[in-house]
């Protein structure tokens, strides 16, 4: 098919194909009305890459409520290379597709989608098209939207088409996108005069007139003849819906009704399948002669096997103009000449679309074909087939259990507003209890993620006395004691514990003698003594319920950052191994805390800045705010004011309204730090002051204890040391209690600050504490601090050391703020200091985030394949990242990665 006038269009879609040769993927939405040549332009594309693998789909009106159907369509050429790919991957893809039976995580079916491609693209460049996007099933718009973020270092193209511009919503709202305009005047007279030589100039301009640039128009109006006169059309533009609806109307209604069946099972279809089509067709008395008669018209044509219209048009028209009763025959029909478990999930929709009434065994079958659908990682739609099989519930109780089943789909695909609506519409048609309990206790876990904790706790609470299972009455009585700790509240903290012991008292749900210790986690003060600190305790912990696991800030109080670093890093492993994303997006913030306090600040920032991407693409907010927080806490101990501004503003616009103690404090504590690590220390005692104040919102009992050390150094030195009495009394109080090594030292360097005497003592103490220098900040702090109170002592040969040891730290971690501070200090002892800047100070760090870990990932001696797994990209991203990071490093094999010194400046070994 020859274009007209779309050179613009064209050098696009060149460009598009030009990056894919050269390894560097790209995706384009090709938008506009119907009829103005989209597909035109994939065909154009498609012809273009003749050196391309081409994979195609399309988006049909009957399987945009079946998962994951356009993808099968996509990836059914290479389907014989699925088994080639790591096995988690290739397990949730073979599920995805229908291949067995196995659950996956959505997540995990992008990066198999991703790998395969890229491993296709390994022998020439592949070509996605994909057309009517608009009409794809979400399971597989999520997919594609997943592997579009992952092209840029991939020789693949995507190509896709829709009604709409791309950025106004939706899963394509990132892809760029290309609007397809009417043509001219003198192209579209190109186009009828090219399509019909016999012409004449009145009947040209007439065309051009009508169509307003759509080249469908152009070349359907000139075949119709008087279609327009017989109507009365003046030869003033029109709008081109109408008269082509018009035009394609007047054509079918001039076919015998039987040849009009055709037409119009073959539309209610959608899909194309001859054999289904004719079968449904026969059955209402549509035989050959009618068929002769359809094809004829050439308004269908059959090419192996497949039924294709001549354009998208023509079968909404056909399917929009026929009267429902008509419609309902034919879904019938076409339900009936689907046979095998393989058409049962499109039977039940053909069923539901000839459903006017409320139907059970109709709704029964939506309902089967939404666990299929769910079990295969397609939850939106899952939601969609639950949503109408409540719709057609007779009995209200069933539509309601429907309806709450639909609101855990919905939950599990990330629609949190959708999840709300179906349970509203559950709790209108059944009892609350019943909802809840159908719901597994949704509307809690929905208010702890995304609500009012005040709120989450009161329904979380109430929910584990709904459900059935034990197991799950556990699992929601500990988000329920989280709710009360991220809300700030000890008496809901201890009425959910409370609720605990009724549960281990009913059913041993906990495990054996792990009560008391998740009792002393989550109590309000220290409690007589330490809890248990062996790895076996977290394992033991773990093995009942990985929610009892407490927060990392908790954890860090306690002093056992350490063995819960190393739960941590099992789980991991675990969650790697099998794939699954979203568990992983709630853990690795909490890894990023510990190695924050524990001076491996690279991979934190690594860690926090890559899992708050995928955080933000699944929609886990408060995930996401633990991210942004890890990253404003290293931004305000390395002097990057800008940052720490903008990600705490960040994370308070969504953990204030809705009650998040805990993230609103971590936030304040952020900027508390960047303002006393600048030299503020008025503003710093003002913001940290609230983290102990009774009824502010940022109030939080924990973070007031980590942040004691720092709003008593900001009280001294803004001359106020009477502020941080508190401070320094809750400090002691709970060092006493633990032990915890950072508590000893933190209250043990306070003391020093606001003593009037014995203060040397309180700096030696604090240095000599076992087990402090585990925190190298924190310990470089005490040497700073010491140093400088020797230097006003006129110490100076005894101040340079703990200066220089305090300055060592400082370079390494990039701690700008508290280095310049150090070097100050050391010059007015005497010394001439050379200033350098310090790792990670540059507006350039050595390694990117996601470089760091791939080569941290690489030097542990996982192949490409594996860290692509575990980094949800595609191995030929990996090596990407790789060549970049040999020379970086100085370094010319993978061999050499385990030379470097992650943790100190990157730093060659040996």
């Amino acid at each position: 098919m020859i274009l007209f006038g779309r050179g613009m269009e064209k050098a696009e879609l060149d460009g598009v194909l030009r990056g894919a040769r050269k390894g560097t993927g790209s995706a384009l939405m090709l938008w506009g009305d119907p009829g103005i040549g989209k597909t035109a332009l994939l065909d154009y594309a498609t012809t273009a890459a003749a050196d391309f693998t081409v994979l195609s789909c399309r988006g049909t009106r009957m399987e945009s409520g079946l998962a994951f159907a356009a993808l099968h369509e996509l990836l059914w050429p290479a389907a014989d290379r699925i088994d080639a790919l790591p096995a988690p991957q290739a397990a949730a893809l073979r599920g995805a597709l229908g291949h067995s039976g196995d659950a996956a995580d959505r997540f995990l079916i992008g990066v198999a989608t991703l790998t395969l491609l890229s491993e296709l693209a390994c022998g020439k460049p592949v070509l996605i098209t994909v057309d009517n996007a608009d009409l794809l099933d979400e399971p597989t718009a999520e997919c594609l939207a997943f592997v579009v973020r992952r092209l840029r270092t991939e020789p693949v193209a995507l190509l896709l088409t829709g009604h709409s511009d791309p950025a106004t919503a939706g899963p394509w709202e990132l892809l760029p996108g290309l609007e397809v305009t009417p043509l001219s005047d003198t192209d579209a007279g190109d186009l009828v005069r090219h399509d019909m030589p016999g012409a004449d100039v009145e009947r040209v301009d007439r065309a051009v007139r009508l169509a307003a640039g759509n080249p469908l128009a152009l070349r359907e109006l000139p075949s119709v003849g008087e279609a327009g006169g017989e109507s009365g059309e003046s030869t003033e533009r029109i709008p081109v819906g109408p008269l082509l609806r018009r035009a394609f109307g007047a054509r079918t209604a001039r076919l015998s009704h039987l040849a009009q069946t055709v037409l119009l099972v073959a539309a209610a279809e959608d899909l194309g399948d001859h054999h289904t089509v004719r079968e449904a067709a026969t059955a209402l008395g549509a035989g050959t002669a009618a068929w002769d008669e359809a094809l004829r018209s050439g308004l269908i044509t059959i090419a192996e096997g497949r039924i294709r219209f001549r354009t998208a048009l023509i079968a909404a028209v056909v399917y929009e103009e026929a009267l429902f009763t008509q419609r309902q025959s034919v879904h019938r029909a076409l339900a009936q000449a689907l046979h095998g478990v393989d058409g049962s999930d499109l039977r039940a929709w053909h069923l539901a679309a000839a459903a006017d009434t409320a139907d059970e065994e109709v709704a029964g079958l939506l309902e089967h074909s939404a666990q299929s659908g769910w079990t295969r990682g397609g939850y939106a739609s899952a939601a969609r087939a639950l949503r109408r099989a409540a719709e057609l519930s007779p009995v209200p109780a069933d539509a309601a259990r429907r309806l709450a089943l639909g609101a855990l789909a919905a939950w599990d695909d990330g629609q949190v507003g959708t999840a709300r609506e179906l349970l509203d519409r559950a709790d209108r048609l059944s009892d609350g209890e019943t909802v809840v309990r159908e719901s597994e206790g949704l509307r809690g876990i929905i208010e702890f993620a995304h609500g009012d904790q005040e709120q989450a706790h009161r329904l979380l609470l109430h929910a584990s006395r709904s459900v059935a299972e034990p197991e799950k009455a556990v699992q929601l009585a500990c988000l329920a004691v989280r709710a009360g700790w991220s809300g700030g509240s000890a008496d809901r903290q201890a009425e959910a514990v409370h609720r605990l012991e009724e549960l281990a008292a009913g059913a041993d749900c906990t495990g054996d003698g792990l009560l008391p210790m998740i009792k002393q986690w989550w109590g309000t003060g220290p409690g007589t003594g330490t809890p248990p600190r062996a790895d076996e305790a977290f394992a033991r912990i773990g093995s009942a319920s990985w929610h009892l696991i407490p927060p990392a800030p908790l954890a860090v109080a306690w002093g056992v950052e350490e063995p819960l670093a190393r739960a941590y890093q099992h789980e991991l492993e675990v969650l790697r191994r099998t794939g699954a994303v979203s568990p992983l997006v709630l853990t690795v913030p909490q890894t990023a805390t510990i190695d924050i306090v524990r001076g491996r600040w690279t991979e934190a920032a690594a860690n926090a800045a890559d899992t708050l991407r995928v955080a933000e693409e699944i929609g886990a907010d408060h995930a996401a705010s633990q991210c942004r927080n890890s990253l404003a806490w290293l931004a305000a101990l390395r002097g990057d004011e800008g940052s720490v501004t903008e990600l705490t503003a960040r994370t308070l616009e969504l953990s204030e309204p809705r009650g998040v103690h805990a993230l609103t404090a971590a936030a304040y504590w952020n900027r508390g730090m960047a303002a006393l690590f600048a030299g503020r220390a008025q503003e710093a005692l003002e913001v940290l002051v609230r983290l102990a104040e009774p009824g502010h919102r940022a109030a939080h009992a924990t973070f007031a204890l980590l942040a004691a050390a720092d709003t008593v150094e900001a009280a001294s030195s803004a001359g106020r040391p009477e502020a941080g009495a508190d401070a320094l009394r809750c400090l002691k109080e709970w060092a006493r209690g633990t032990g915890a090594a950072w508590a000893v030292a933190a209250a043990l360097r306070s003391e020093a600050l606001l003593a009037e005497e014995g203060t040397e003592d309180l700096f030696l103490g604090a240095l000599s504490v076992p087990g402090a220098a585990g925190h190298p900040f924190a310990h470089a702090r005490t040497r700073l601090l010491y140093g400088e109170w020797l230097r006003r002592a006129r110490r100076r040969t005894d101040a340079r050391v703990q200066l220089a040891e305090a300055a060592e730290t400082f370079q390494r971690l990039g701690a700008t703020p508290l280095l310049e501070r150090c070097l100050h200090e050391q010059e007015l002892t005497g010394q001439r200091m050379r200033r350098t800047a310090p790792y990670g100070s540059s507006a350039e760090p050595l390694l990117t985030p996601q470089e760091l870990r791939v080569a941290r990932l690489a030097a542990d001696g996982l192949t490409n394949r594996e860290v692509a797994a575990q980094l949800l990209i595609s191995p030929r991203t990996v090596g990407h990242h790789l060549s970049n990071v040999f020379p970086k490093l100085g370094i010319v094999a993978r061999a050499e990665l385990t030379r470097v010194d992650f943790d100190n400046g990157l730093r060659l070994l040996g």
